[in-house]
């Protein structure tokens, strides 16, 4: 969003909301009828108690006959009481798809896109820009599919201004006696002034209600970046990873300073400076017109009144109903103003809803080979990551066999992820190709591809759910395969410690009887999940990065005895923990610069693997001695 609004035509402000309205339709499709109905039921139902105390006020007024009184007070009664069951009725209905819409619409359709997007996408800092301004939008001012949600205030303000207009069509039609003083009321003029103060003031505060709307919209980018420091630095003292440092180096300091200096929504901020000063006083000029308006209606209709029009009683029916009438329009234009504030942001979301998936999906499918007998190869494959311009990988070629150990091994930043990245298809190669079994890997069906490879990543994820979730990554899943993988990873001991078993939840976010587990357990359970999936490829990239040489050789000698006839890939900065493998490829800036057995690569003193191996065992030795 921009520092000032746009203006917008009445078909675009119609086109966006038009399919804005149809994607909120697909996160709850019986919101729109059920927000309806109760918008138009709220509307009608004040003009129904200001129709029956106006009758029972004339009665009263006039002629007080019992037999017309009681008539009335029954007949309001039993409207009432109806018109109360009926509203508990609509609310039961309406309300509960109304709150669940509105904890959907940040979340669902943002979600959807992107278990549906290509990795590249979702992997993207534009793509997450993006999502983050649609959020913020719709936390500062209730832009995107908030404002969507709240498009039955139209309605509403359309239903009460017809309700309106049928209660004070006989405000003119009934007539002061000819013979009075007063017929002068029964000129056409005083129904044309009246028309034009109602609708004039309904304008005028139309304009003073979008003129606060467009304050906050203009302040949309300041305000957000308000919402985005004030919502990081209330989440920092919680955050488990942040919350140590932040009490051990006192960086709740650098928070209060935020707070008292940066945040828009402070005392002498943008927010109260830009908009809840200028604000009140629209405010305060609106509410005058109003009240203007009211006493002008009050005096036309007491003074018809008063020369024989009318009785008394519909005094409060006109007074109340040609008051609802401007505030009505006033509504209505409010309502309308709001959308054209809205398109924008639901531009925004529909740029980000239309992010098409361009990697090619392919429809061979892989051969479900008894044997596993697969080969890969990666033939003079280059890699640098969308709208950048360093090469990440270059010229990379490279054959292996499925029941190979192969280790991938370099310094830091080498490329060795990525090339596992590409290896499992989460982005496709800048240039060369990736064959398997000879075949262009983009021929084959995509999710039947994946399918082929369980990863263990460096930043692996467990989610807080029960164990048996977490391996399984399903609801319904085989609980003795899950041991299994399990009992193979090295799980096996405290999963007999587990209160629950497999149904035991991991962490207490979502359970108070969850249960906290270790790095090293954590490491394990990824393990199973790789395992529990049996794929063709289990590829382990680094995630024992933060466990010592000794214990990471370990978990990988032991991982080697479970893989069996599976293809294993390790991915180490790390060279002794890969000693066993067939084959050790050496990444050094994007390049496989060696490649061969342990021996004849160590053998090698002039090649990388010599200088790295003989570093961290120079390195390894140093610490030994200080120990």
């Amino acid at each position: 969003m921009k520092n000032k609004t746009r203006k917008y035509s009445a078909r675009k402000i119609l086109q966006v909301h038009w399919r804005g309205a149809k994607e909120f339709h697909r996160i709850a499709p019986k919101f729109f009828l059920s927000q309806s109905c109760k918008a138009a039921f709220e509307a009608v139902t004040p003009y129904v108690t200001i129709f029956f105390s106006a009758r029972i006020i004339n009665e009263l007024a006039g002629l007080r006959r019992p037999e017309a009184l009681k008539y009335w007070v029954i007949l309001a009664l039993a409207v009432e009481a109806g018109l109360a069951l009926t509203r508990y009725g609509i609310a039961r209905w309406a309300d509960p798809i109304h709150s669940l819409a509105a904890y959907q619409e940040d979340t669902v359709p943002y979600l959807k896109k992107l278990f549906s997007m290509d990795y590249a996408d979702v992997d993207s800092q534009a793509t997450k820009e993006m999502l983050n301004k649609i959020r913020l939008n719709e936390s500062y001012v209730g832009l995107g599919f908030p404002t969507i949600r709240s498009m039955n205030e139209l309605l509403g303000a359309f239903i009460g201004i017809l309700s309106a207009i049928t209660l004070t069509i006989s405000l003119f039609t009934s007539k002061v006696p000819q013979e009075s003083p007063l017929a002068v009321l029964n000129q056409p003029l005083f129904f044309v002034m009246i028309l034009a103060l109602v609708v004039g003031t309904a304008l005028l505060s139309g304009y003073l209600s979008g003129k606060c709307w467009s304050m906050q919209v203009r302040l949309n980018e300041e305000g957000t970046q308000g919402n985005n420091i004030f919502g990081h630095f209330m989440s920092l003292g919680s955050q488990r990873p942040a919350s140590v440092d932040v009490r051990l180096y006192e960086q709740q300091e650098i928070a209060a300073h935020y707070f008292e200096t940066a945040s828009t929504f402070r005392h002498g901020g943008g927010y109260e400076t830009k908009v809840i000063k200028p604000g009140s006083w629209y405010d305060a000029f609106g509410a005058a017109l109003s009240a203007a308006l009211t006493g002008f209606i009050y005096l036309f209709t007491c003074l018809k009144a008063w020369g024989g029009a009318f009785g008394v009683g519909l005094v409060t029916q006109y007074v109340g109903a040609v008051t609802a009438l401007s505030r009505n329009i006033s509504n209505l234009l409010t309502s309308w103003g709001q959308l054209e504030g809205n398109v924008e942001a639901m531009e925004l979301i529909f740029e980000f809803l239309d992010i098409p998936n361009s990697m090619y999906q392919g429809s061979l499918t892989t051969e479900k080979r008894s044997d596993r007998q697969y080969e890969v190869e990666f033939k003079d494959v280059s890699f640098r990551y969308p709208n950048t311009e360093a090469w990440v990988l270059r010229h990379v070629n490279i054959r292996f066999q499925v029941g190979q150990r192969l280790a991938v091994v370099g310094e830091n930043g080498s490329g060795k992820t990525t090339f596992i990245k590409l290896l499992c298809r989460l982005y496709d190669p800048t240039e060369g190709q990736i064959l398997l079994n000879g075949i262009d890997i983009r021929k084959y069906d995509y999710r039947d591809y994946m399918n082929i490879f369980s990863v263990v990543f460096q930043d692996f994820q467990l989610i807080a759910q029960p164990l048996g979730n977490n391996v399984a990554g399903a609801m319904d899943y085989d609980r003795s395969k899950v041991e299994k993988a399990l009992r193979d990873a090295g799980f096996g001991d405290r999963l007999a410690e587990m209160p629950k078993g497999l149904d035991t939840y991991l962490y207490k976010d979502l359970d108070k009887e969850g249960v906290e587990v270790s790095g090293g357990e954590a490491q394990k359970i990824a393990i199973a999940r790789a395992l529990y999936k049996d794929a063709p490829f289990i590829i382990l990239d680094e995630p024992t990065a933060a466990l010592d040489p000794l214990a990471e050789a370990e978990i990988y000698s032991k991982f080697d005895q479970i893989a069996g006839d599976r293809t294993a890939v390790y991915i180490s900065h790390r060279l002794s923990s890969c000693k066993f493998c067939d084959e050790i490829a050496v990444f050094d800036h994007g390049q496989v610069v060696q490649q061969g057995g342990h021996e004849e690569l160590l053998s090698n003193e002039s090649g990388k693997y010599h200088e790295l191996w003989h570093a961290q065992a120079q390195y390894y030795a140093q610490k030994e001695a200080e120990g």
